[in-house]
């Protein structure tokens, strides 16, 4: 899976107005796949929202904690699974959709046990207090095959340097959305990969 200029949104949403927003400027910024945590009420209609209003972006379902929730999720229109650690039943309900499925792993046993199912690409979280980057860069020795989305304590002044390892797969979070997101949006295709 693809993401714009190495970046991952995260976003959570109370009503429909905030949704259409927060996603219009997105969009508009060039960021067409947002992850939406499931930390709201409502949050699974925010998902199905977001899929029929913006056809043009990825939504995903992000903070998915268990197998009956992800398949809400799926029902809603997800196009990919976010966890904040691994869950077998996720990861059958991923298969079944046919979804990708990023689970958190930030040990070298998780991330075995992410590769044991076939899934090669992880959400390291929360990366600022489990090492970050230099975490990260010790992990992609023994783990040469994994990528790695990094979220939680990132900022729009560092996730430059989490885009520096050949390992990231993109930088997660809600800092896309603190202060001006016009402006983060022209940050981040300065400062981000062009793929």
């Amino acid at each position: 899976m693809k993401f714009p200029f190495g970046v991952l949104p995260l976003a959570s949403f109370r009503t429909q107005k905030e949704a259409e927003e927060t996603l219009a400027l997105l969009e508009e910024g060039g960021l067409d796949t947002v992850e939406i945590a499931c930390r709201t009420p409502y949050a699974e209609e925010a998902i199905a929202f977001a899929v029929k209003r913006f056809p043009r972006m990825k939504i995903g379902a992000g903070t998915v904690l268990g197998g009956e929730q992800a398949e809400r999720v799926a029902g809603a229109g997800a196009s990919f699974l976010v966890s904040p650690g691994l869950s077998e039943e996720i990861v059958a309900v991923a298969e079944r959709e046919k979804l990708p499925y990023f689970p958190g792993c930030v040990t070298p046993t998780e991330i075995m046990r992410a590769l044991a199912l076939g899934i090669k690409t992880v959400k390291f979280f929360p990366a600022e207090v489990y090492g970050g980057v230099r975490a990260l860069r010790a992990l992609s020795e023994p783990f040469s095959g994994v990528r790695f989305l990094p979220t939680g304590g990132i900022t729009m002044e560092t996730f430059p340097d989490y885009l520096a390892l050949p390992c990231v797969a993109a930088a997660g979070g809600s800092f896309v959305l603190h202060g001006d997101v016009a402006e983060n949006c022209k940050k981040i295709k300065r400062f981000g990969r062009q793929e």
